[in-house]
């Protein structure tokens, strides 16, 4: 049984991981691209699911990876 501090914790962290995210990421290229484009960059910043958001993008994993690192400035966060 997972206990409750230990859900706590990983909250908190999924939490930083977000603000991170939305801190660094270039919003006025985002803003710029095509609704679909936006959207799963968008989600991703939100959720950190790359997976997801490579698919809602049309793209392979890796293909929107670097796209959303190189051209939108999101990091990535462990």
């Amino acid at each position: 049984m997972v206990n409750e501090e230990k859900i706590a914790e990983w909250i908190e962290r999924f939490k930083e991981a977000r603000e991170i995210r939305r801190k660094y990421a270039n919003w006025e290229f985002i803003k710029s691209q095509p609704p679909r484009l936006r959207a799963a960059l968008e989600y991703y910043i939100e959720t950190g699911d790359y997976r997801t958001a490579a698919k809602m993008a049309g793209m392979a994993i890796d293909e929107f990876v670097d796209f959303a690192k190189d051209k939108a400035n999101i990091p990535t966060v462990d």
